[in-house]
């Protein structure tokens, strides 16, 4: 039986997924990096890091699954940021990811520049995107611009060790803010009025087209055979959407992993005239999809845990302790932009804030707290998506933090609809399944995207709200709501 592999390249982690055809995992691997931050906003990665951590996930993964012949390799990657890459295909320096705020305060002079042609990027330049770093290095750091050969998102890095080919797929560019998401092309008149390298710039292509197959060096490296067909495959959210075959409207997915999404897809562009939200690129090439993004989400959490001890309490602890709480934490309020905060505020100045506390707040409260303030966030971009137009009847449950009964309940009970599930055990790790997916159609071993639907799982577990506490959400929501307007220019 053919087995494909998926490489799903993340903030924290990358993981590999070696999936079989009849929709079984057969194995999977990971490994962690960090996030490098040498000055206060900035967050970058070293991208040999990536690659090192890829070697030993894929390794791992081989093994596991009894190491059996792969017939295609696909990608998925966190989205927006890049790596600059020289004359000799190595990387120029550190990459510079999602999670950067150093371009905050050029964000009014891109708007300025570009003005109300930013709608067919499908959304308003944020820091973090590529439109606003690419500047920000311009201004800054020119003499690096004029040393790069290309730009590369992160998984295509990956891609660049594995084939020695340069480029990135439609999703992916998508995601910059300085692509034509209507036309599926480099917006060259925004590059031209912004005055950024056009050389720079990678070839697109299609999700599930072939772009090179792995090499010898790679595949020593990597434990597998040369000549593997390589499709360029897409961002994170196409592939977990592929993965859990969310091709087509209205069925869409809320995640919770370091960020926090909301991923309706659209059978044609849907722009949101305040620019609240994005809209990309879907895998296939006539869809596209509308995202919501909150950045820290199990950000948070894990930020709180290493405050209070990560030897002292597991994640299974803390969801113990916000258990014991009653919803709406006795009038404690947390807003999780702690590394500011994109859909629906788009202010990379906001911050966290802890408001309402008082004596009788302990550990339980904070940690409740904290993860009702995520679901608030999820569900002011649901309610934002709707008022422009979007369909959100039914929702996926993803990501690894809604692996949580608690947090997935909470979520349920917030948004007040019911969130789906599978009952594969490997329901957090679709990204991977999807990259492995696209890898399976362009090697011409699945039959389109339909054969890969097919293989995705029955979401026939289901999380009800619970009507009870409705109104003690809704105090709480609107309280919410109330404090981001009141803080704002105290940030």
């Amino acid at each position: 039986m053919s087995s494909l592999l998926g490489i799903d390249l993340g903030t924290s982690s990358v993981k590999v997924v070696v999936f079989a055809v009849d929709g079984t995992i057969r194995g999977m691997g990971s490994a962690e990096y960090p996030i490098l931050t040498p000055s206060v906003g900035y967050a970058e990665q070293e991208p040999e890091d990536w690659w090192r951590a890829t070697v030993l996930a894929v390794r791992q993964a081989m093994e596991k699954a009894g190491r059996p012949d792969i017939s295609g390799i696909g990608f998925s990657g966190q989205m927006h940021g890049f790596v600059l890459v020289g004359a000799d295909r190595m990387a120029l320096s550190p990459a510079i990811i999602w999670a950067d705020q150093r371009s905050a305060d050029l964000l009014p002079e891109i708007k300025s520049i570009v003005g109300s042609d930013l709608k067919k990027c499908g959304t308003a330049p944020a820091a973090g995107f590529l439109i606003s770093t690419l500047f920000w290095l311009q201004r800054h750091q020119p003499e690096l611009l004029d040393r790069a050969l290309r730009l590369l998102m992160p998984k295509d890095y990956i891609r660049l060790k594995i084939t020695g080919e340069l480029g990135t797929d439609e999703s992916d560019a998508s995601a910059t803010g300085i692509f034509d998401v209507e036309r599926r092309v480099w917006a060259d008149d925004l590059i031209a009025r912004l005055n950024l390298p056009r050389s720079v710039f990678p070839v697109t292509n299609a999700s599930i087209e072939l772009v090179g197959t792995v090499t010898k060096d790679a595949a020593a490296e990597l434990g597998l055979v040369p000549g593997i067909p390589v499709a360029a495959g897409s961002s994170d959210q196409p592939a977990q959407a592929v993965g859990n075959g969310l091709i087509d409207p209205p069925l869409g997915s809320v995640t919770i992993g370091t960020g926090g999404q909301v991923f309706v897809p659209l059978s044609q562009p849907l722009l949101d005239p305040k620019l609240r939200l994005h809209t990309f690129c879907h895998a296939p090439r006539t869809r596209w999809y509308l995202l919501g993004a909150m950045l820290s989400a199990g950000m948070a959490l894990r930020w709180l845990r290493a405050i209070i001890g990560n030897e002292r309490f597991s994640y299974a602890e803390l969801d113990r302790m916000a258990g014991e709480v009653e919803p709406g934490c006795e009038g404690l309020t947390f807003l999780p932009y702690i590394v500011g905060e994109r859909s629906p505020i788009m202010d990379p100045r906001a911050k966290g804030a802890f408001v309402g506390l008082a004596l009788r707040h302990g550990t339980g409260h904070l940690v409740r707290a904290l993860l009702e303030g995520v679901a608030f966030a999820l569900r002011q971009i649901i309610e934002t998506m709707e008022d422009c137009g979007a369909s959100l009847p039914k929702l996926v449950a993803s990501g690894n933090g809604l692996g949580s009964p608690l947090w997935r309940q909470m979520l349920a009970d917030v948004i007040e609809r019911p969130l789906f599930q599978g009952q594969d055990a490997y329901a957090s790790e679709r990204a991977g399944v999807g990259a492995a997916m696209l890898g399976g159609i362009g090697a011409g071993v699945l039959k389109g995207y339909e054969e890969a639907r097919s293989l995705a799982p029955v979401f026939d577990v289901i999380t009800s709200p619970n009507p009870a506490r409705a109104d003690q959400y809704e105090i709480a929501y609107r309280r919410f709501l109330d404090l981001y307007p009141r803080l704002k220019s105290w940030f």
